[in-house]
């Protein structure tokens, strides 16, 4: 049912093929950053909700 319509949309095909490189390039941007980045900066990101906060120890820092 809904084929029909989409087959009557002139250029349709188009936004498979950017939703494709869109994903591509997000994820190889994504990868590249993670290998490139600082691996003590990251390590201390990860441990960065489970630090106590110095001004209130009840409170934990974000």
């Amino acid at each position: 049912m809904y084929r029909q319509y989409l087959e009557s949309i002139a250029g349709i095909s188009i936004y498979p093929i950017i939703s494709l490189i869109i994903f591509f390039l997000f994820f190889t941007v994504l990868i590249s950053y993670l290998i490139k980045a600082d691996k003590q900066h990251l390590d201390m990101l990860s441990h960065l909700p489970l630090q106590k906060n110095d001004s209130n120890t009840d409170q934990y820092t974000v």
